[in-house]
């Protein structure tokens, strides 16, 4: 996957659009065409301020997931995370095997 697959596939996950997150950077929709295509690299500024949006730029750059810090985590998942602490093992495996079926099915949507 290159440089421009992983910047749209993270566009897409985020919902924007290429207008909204090209503007974001400073950039035209055709330039964020571009980049999307591989046409052209966005710099720095432009991947700082997709990095203020949650685009992982880490990912986008060298195809690796960065780890997410459990500081980082949003008032929601946190709370999932709480509850997940408090449960019993077996109980545990149920609930990551619905959370991994949940996430196949919305990748397939």
């Amino acid at each position: 996957m290159t440089i421009g697959e992983r910047l749209k596939e993270e566009r897409s996950r985020l919902g924007l659009s290429q207008t909204d997150l090209g503007a974001a950077g400073g950039v035209g929709k055709t330039t964020q065409i571009n980049y999307e295509k591989g046409s052209g690299s966005p710099d720095a500024k432009y991947l700082a301020a997709a990095a203020e949006l949650g685009v992982d730029v880490l990912y986008v750059v060298t195809g690796e997931r960065k780890p997410t810090a459990a500081g980082s985590l949003n008032a929601e998942a946190a709370e999932f995370f709480e509850i997940y602490q408090h449960i019993g093992e077996p109980d545990r495996e149920v609930l990551l095997r619905m959370a991994s079926a949940f996430a196949k099915a919305a990748n397939m949507v």
